[in-house]
């Protein structure tokens, strides 16, 4: 069984000061919180995973899961570029079953129409997503630790990949939106993680500057994000990604889950 956050050697001590001169986390606190939700504090990553995995089938292009899952965190133009390629704007026709609206022979001159195979593999996802919903769920204390930063005056925005659809459901997911400051989404920017904007939006919203704000999150892509903002991050590993790829990503800490989180932050308020 991996470690947890506490049973690390290595494990960071928030509350006081290091070598780096980086100081704590959270004493004094930052006045603004910006978080990830997939995979940071809504258990829904795997769920995605196995939406994608279904739809790049359907449209007959099957893709290793394990790939897929290496691209959750990335907005879902990106997301179907790196994992289709070229391919993304082929029918697909020929290559398995496919879905019903994308084994016909002559598919490939509906691409004008939309009907390409990213077009269709992204609304499958979505369709597919969406019958899933019901699975979704908190991970471990994260409903805690939005309040606990509100209680504590801190700001909290969600700023997240997901079409403003999906931030819907995850918001409601959390059912905590008194503790939530501002939201962001894919829809608000031309391009989303890993580029900056999303974080810069957030920023905006909390009325902080970067230096004023830490972001959390659960994949290298959310660190790249907030890097290129210049923003802090703390990553966690509910998501999936390795301590290791976190910190290279440019994390500052990394902690098993929100609730180890919450215990940091607690302990620095003290």
């Amino acid at each position: 069984m991996a470690p947890t956050d506490s049973e690390r050697p290595d494990a960071p001590d928030l509350t006081a000061g290091d070598a780096s001169g980086r100081g704590s986390l959270f004493s004094p606190a930052p006045k603004a919180v910006l978080f990830d939700i997939d995979g940071t504090l809504v258990d829904s990553n795997y769920l995605h995973v196995d939406a994608w995995s279904r739809a790049f089938e359907q449209v007959g292009h099957p893709v290793d899961t394990w790939r897929i899952h290496r691209s959750i965190g990335l907005d879902s133009d990106r997301l179907i570029e790196d994992l289709l390629g070229d391919d993304r704007g082929s029918a697909g026709g020929d290559h398995g079953e496919g879905s019903g609206e994308g084994s016909d022979a002559g598919a490939g001159s509906d691409a004008s129409e939309g009907d390409d195979l990213g077009d269709r593999a992204k609304q499958l996802h979505t369709d597919i997503y969406a019958e899933m919903n019901d699975r979704l769920r908190p991970l471990p204390g994260a409903v805690e630790l939005l309040r606990a930063l509100h209680e504590a005056g801190v700001r909290v925005v969600l700023a997240t990949s997901a079409p403003k659809n999906e931030l819907d459901v995850l918001t409601g997911v959390l059912d905590c939106d008194d503790a939530i400051h501002a939201t962001t989404s894919s829809d608000d920017v031309d391009t989303a993680k890993p580029e900056p904007d999303i974080v810069n939006i957030a920023l905006e919203r909390a009325g902080v500057t970067a230096a004023e704000a830490l972001f959390v999150g659960d994949a290298v892509w959310d660190m790249k994000a907030a890097g290129r903002a210049g923003v802090r991050s703390i990553g966690v590993r509910t998501g999936g990604f390795g301590a290791d790829e976190l910190i290279e990503a440019g994390a500052i800490d990394v902690f098993d889950d929100a609730a180890a989180v919450l215990r940091a932050f607690r302990g620095a308020s003290r």
